[in-house]
């Protein structure tokens, strides 16, 4: 049976819809770094989607190719996640989708290196005819974390981390958002298929010390 990140660890992608407290480990992603509003048709934040599952499942499927990845195992791809900020703001101001800069990204199994990303890359681009020169192997050590799942629209946030926001406070705490920890969102729903109102969102945002 494929290995399954979401259910071998709930804590990371299924947290209860009340705030919690969560030391998030290093991990490595594939990943694009971009800027714009997220819902342009065709935009820069939708290529990089496609591109970051191009790369995710050429490195699934090896398994069918005669290239062999050292210390393979058959595996689920994970949920797509992303980083998000803007410039001279405090927190992310949802009026502002054209000021967003963002870095979206997918989990990547322990057993890809940067070498085997950079395979995946030369053998999406040949099989796809497509330029995969945006994607770059990206570890993240996120540590102590504030988070929540969200229910509902993306435009509905500002509600739940006013939520996080408190309990933060509440557990002595501080935001610890800044030029190398972000608001960090993992996208459990197909926003394509599914109804605004049944989004599910991991809302992460990094705290500090009070």
């Amino acid at each position: 049976m494929a290995f399954d990140y979401k259910k071998e660890y709930k804590e990371f992608y299924l947290p209860k819809s009340k705030p919690v407290l969560v030391t998030v480990p290093p991990m490595n992603f594939i990943a694009v770094r971009g800027k714009g509003n997220p819902n342009e048709e065709g935009g820069a934040y939708k290529q990089s989607i496609s591109l970051l599952y191009g790369i995710a499942f050429t490195i699934k499927m090896s398994k069918k190719g005669d290239h062999r990845i050292e210390g393979y195992f058959d595996f689920v791809v994970p949920p797509l996640e992303g980083l998000w900020w803007q410039e001279n703001a405090k927190g992310i101001d949802y009026s502002r989708k054209e000021d967003f800069q963002w870095i979206s990204m997918i989990r990547l199994p322990e057993f890809v290196t940067e070498e085997e990303l950079h395979w995946a890359a030369t053998e999406a681009a040949v099989k796809k005819k497509v330029d995969f020169s945006k994607v770059e192997f990206l570890s993240y050590d996120e540590g102590l974390c504030v988070q929540c799942m969200h229910m509902g629209p993306y435009d509905d946030e500002p509600s739940t981390i006013e939520a996080m926001d408190a309990f933060t406070k509440e557990q002595g705490y501080l935001s610890d958002i800044g030029n190398s920890r972000y608001h960090h969102e993992i996208y459990l729903s197909d926003a394509r298929k599914c109804r605004p109102e049944n989004l599910k969102t991991v809302i992460r945002h990094p705290v500090k010390a009070g």
